[in-house]
């Protein structure tokens, strides 16, 4: 079987899960022997260790002007028109002004890949995907796959962008099938764009094992505690929850630093309440982190902590149990109904948070418990068991033809 995948993330370039999660899927498939061309905005480097064919869109020749032909909503007409005039016309696979203009462009280079390409099944992540695969379905006829990592309402709350929540309901409407990374996203699928749950399937993520610490031969700190958060730091991740939370636990516990490792729009915001809470010597802003930096950091800590306001998944939990790291995570994330070895609160109950980091961090013999029983569960959660779900759903929809 061969897929035709779009996706606006592949490693080396990636900014979150989204990439992680592509990957992990796309190496899955592969080990059952489905060939995957996943098709990109931009490749500068196309080694990867696993049997994939990366296209890039940018290497696609465009010659026509003017809007694309599609009708999503109300929307759409006026911001597609003033996006293709944006930018110098080239795809770069960045998350800037001209993100609309990108996808537009991606969605006409897409035409013409599929154009050249065999293939069986059209398989999409994220929104940024869903022009390129509805403008292949229409143009070959193949069926299509919307797989939903995260939603507008997710990364924006009530305060949606309404040409983004345009695109995604667009998508969903018109794919063959759904994938939802968790039962969480699935029912905010159904409640917030009327979709039929009949049409969406649950699968949901899993991490690619290392070998952790020892490989990393790296000795934590035994005068310090280090607790991390780290991801985007946006209104979704909950970084202003971790803040007020840290502020309590290091009332209880001195010997503890904090660090918050990412990049976003909320950071600066970040760095002057832990300097109005005088907080500043417990806390570290690293920036953007990839690769073994991200290895090196999970290594360190002692704790990690993902309190989300909204979170379709989350895979950077299972990532930091690969290293014997507790971890506490938000009862609004879809990670919560795979781990049962992890602490859950609600994102919003601060006093509850530092309660719970206060109690691992004081009681080294419950945080090992709890890192002995999450190695067992880690080995549950493969993507091959998730690429089995994703096959046997391009098999259900190709028997319908």
């Amino acid at each position: 079987m061969r897929v035709l995948m779009f996706g606006w993330e592949f490693p080396p370039y990636i900014s979150g899960g989204l990439g992680t999660a592509s990957y992990g899927i796309t190496r899955g498939l592969s080990e059952l022997g489905v060939e995957v061309i996943f098709v990109l905005p931009q490749v500068k480097e196309k080694s990867v260790d696993i049997p994939v064919r990366l296209l890039s869109a940018s290497e696609v020749l465009l010659t026509e002007t003017g809007p694309i032909e599609t009708t999503i909503g109300p929307y759409v007409s006026l911001d597609f028109r003033l996006g293709l005039d944006k930018g110098d016309g080239k795809l770069t696979g960045e998350y800037g002004p001209d993100l609309f203009a990108q996808v537009m462009r991606y969605a006409r280079a897409a035409v013409r890949i599929a154009e050249k390409e065999e293939f069986e099944v059209i398989h999409g992540h994220d929104w940024t995907s869903v022009l390129a695969c509805t403008k292949v379905k229409a143009k070959t006829g193949k069926p299509y796959i919307y797989h939903v990592h995260a939603l507008e309402f997710d990364r924006s709350g009530e305060n949606v962008n309404p040409l983004v929540y345009e695109i995604e309901k667009y998508g969903l409407q018109r794919a063959d099938r759904i994938i939802a990374v968790s039962y969480y996203t699935k029912n905010m699928i159904v409640y917030r764009y009327g979709i039929n749950p009949g049409r969406i399937a649950v699968v949901h993520n899993a991490v690619t094992q290392k070998e952790g610490t020892e490989f990393l031969r790296i000795k934590k700190d035994e005068k310090r505690k280090l607790v991390l958060f780290l991801g985007r730091i946006t209104f979704q991740k909950g970084p202003d929850y971790f803040v007020e939370a840290a502020n309590l636990v290091i009332k209880s516990i001195p010997h503890v630093h904090f660090i918050m490792a990412g990049t976003g729009d909320m950071l600066p915001r970040m760095i002057e309440r832990v300097a109005e809470l005088g907080i500043s010597r417990y806390f570290s802003f690293p920036g953007f982190l990839r690769g073994e930096e991200v290895e090196r950091m999970y290594a360190l800590s002692d704790l990690y902590v993902m309190p989300s306001v909204s979170e379709p998944f989350g895979i950077s939990p299972l990532e930091a149990m690969l290293y014997d790291v507790p971890v506490i995570i938000s009862k609004q994330s879809g990670v919560a109904e795979v781990l049962h070895h992890a602490i859950k609160v609600d994102f919003w109950d601060v006093q509850e948070l530092a309660h719970k980091m206060i109690a691992l961090l004081s009681y080294p013999v419950v945080a090992e418990e709890m890192t002995k029983n999450a190695r067992e569960e880690l080995k549950k959660l493969r993507w091959e068991k998730a690429a089995a779900k994703i096959i046997a759903l391009y098999r259900e929809v190709l028997s319908e033809r």
